[in-house]
Formats: structure tokens, sequence, C-alpha cells
């Protein structure tokens, strides 16, 4: 028994791909080989940090072969690359995607897009000499009147 795994944007099959996988309202577990489908709401859609981790365990604990969103993030991305499930990219309706799907003719998501424009070139403060968070003026008790 083989099973998709369809981010969707709303609770209908008939709804677009959701363009956030740990973060989409609601998943379409299709069963290849019976064609039953399922609506699950997203339990993790509202967590306020590890909404692609928690994703990522419901889809692994349905034994799915794949997933179709329109992106992943890379807590998800990692989570469902080790538990071996494939990943594909699809922006349209979840018809579509099944459509595709069934024709062999959908993209395997590929990180090279993701690494040069949102992961990696973060313009985050370590905590170097001076420039990180929390380096301010020590000792001195001006700055803090209530120390």
């Amino acid at each position: 028994m083989a099973k998709i795994v369809i981010a969707l944007s709303s609770s209908s099959a008939d709804s677009a791909v959701d363009p956030r996988f740990g973060r989409c309202p609601y998943f379409l577990i299709h069963d290849t080989e019976s064609k039953k489908q399922e609506i699950v709401p997203n339990q993790s859609a509202q967590a306020f940090r590890g909404a692609g981790i928690a994703a990522a365990q419901f889809v692994a604990s349905q034994k799915a072969e794949a997933v179709i969103a329109g992106n992943f993030g890379p807590n998800s991305l990692f989570a469902l690359q080790q538990a071996g499930i494939k990943l594909y990219s699809f922006n349209g309706s979840a018809k579509e995607a099944l459509a595709a799907w069934e024709n062999n003719n959908l993209t395997p998501f590929s990180t090279t897009a993701q690494t040069q424009g949102s992961w990696g070139r973060g313009m985050g403060r370590g905590a170097g000499r001076g420039g990180g968070f929390g380096q301010g003026r020590r000792g001195s008790r001006n700055n803090f009147p209530n120390l």
C-alpha cells in the first residue's frame, strides 16, 4: 500500500497545494492502490516552533512514500529525507498534483534554489567581539540604573 501526502490550502480535495509544508492547514492522504483519500488537519500548523518537524513525523507515521507541497523548510526537509520519503514541489491544485504523480510528471524538490535564496544567507549577529547580542556595555551601570 503506497501513500502520497499532499499539503492542502483548505479542507477540500479540490483545493490548491499549499506553498508551506509544515504550516499547511490540511493534509490529503491518498492511497495510490485503493484510490481512497482522507483529509486531516495538520495538528502542527499553529505550533509556536517545530511545525515542520512535527508535520514530517506525522507524514512518516502514515507510511507515506512521497509528499507534495509548494516548498519545504530546512527542518522538515531534513526530517523527511531521513525518513526516506520522496519530496515533490508543485504549484497548482491537489487534483493536478495527483494527475502529475500518476503520469510521472512531478518535479522532485530541489534544495538548489533554496540555498541560493532563503537559506544560509542570514544576516544574524554572532557572539563575536562586541557585535553580538548581549555584548552591550558591560560594567557600565549608567545604562542600567536599576541594577
